[in-house]
């Protein structure tokens, strides 16, 4: 059992990373909630009975554990960086796109940051729903307009930044 766990947490780590990535600023912060998730899913391990696959089964203890963590800690997370504001000097490089993506993700609240990402990572509206706990048409309209949201702040950073 533990052998086939170790497999199974290697071949889906990159979803741990992406939601700690999502919800946790801070080196330190994110290595210690990388091991909280992993021992939050061998504790829940024996439960899990294959209902869903095992990638949504670990995106979805990965969350609540992240989540927990940031109630816990009350992270908030600040705006946009200083050279994306209309008045600061533009001393540094402009972000690269997957940079400004995340930062604009980073903006959507929790649950819309989870959706837009499951969506980003080829989940259906289906297994969204899961992970997240909505119904289906929930999750459609919520990933519909957490899309919105993302375009139209990318369309403002990109526009405001240009002289």
């Amino acid at each position: 059992m533990e052998k086939e766990f170790v497999q199974l947490v290697q071949r889906n780590a990159g979803i741990i990373h992406k939601v700690i990535q999502l919800y946790v600023e801070h080196p330190e912060d994110r290595r210690d909630l990388y091991q909280e998730v992993l021992l939050q899913a061998w504790k829940s391990y024996a439960g899990f009975k294959g209902e869903s696959l095992f990638s949504t089964w670990l995106y979805r203890i990965s969350l609540n554990t992240v989540l927990t963590f940031r109630r816990r800690q009350k992270v908030v997370y600040s705006e946009l960086p200083s050279q994306y504001d209309q008045t600061a000097e533009h001393t540094t490089p402009p972000l690269e796109d997957s940079e400004l993506l995340l930062l604009a993700i980073k903006q959507l609240n929790e649950i819309d940051r989870v959706i837009i990402t499951l969506h980003l990572d080829g989940y259906e509206n289906e297994e969204i729903a899961q992970v997240t706990g909505l119904s289906k048409n929930n999750a459609t309209v919520r990933l519909h307009r957490a899309k919105q949201a993302v375009v139209q702040r990318l369309k403002t950073w990109t526009t405001s930044t240009k002289i």
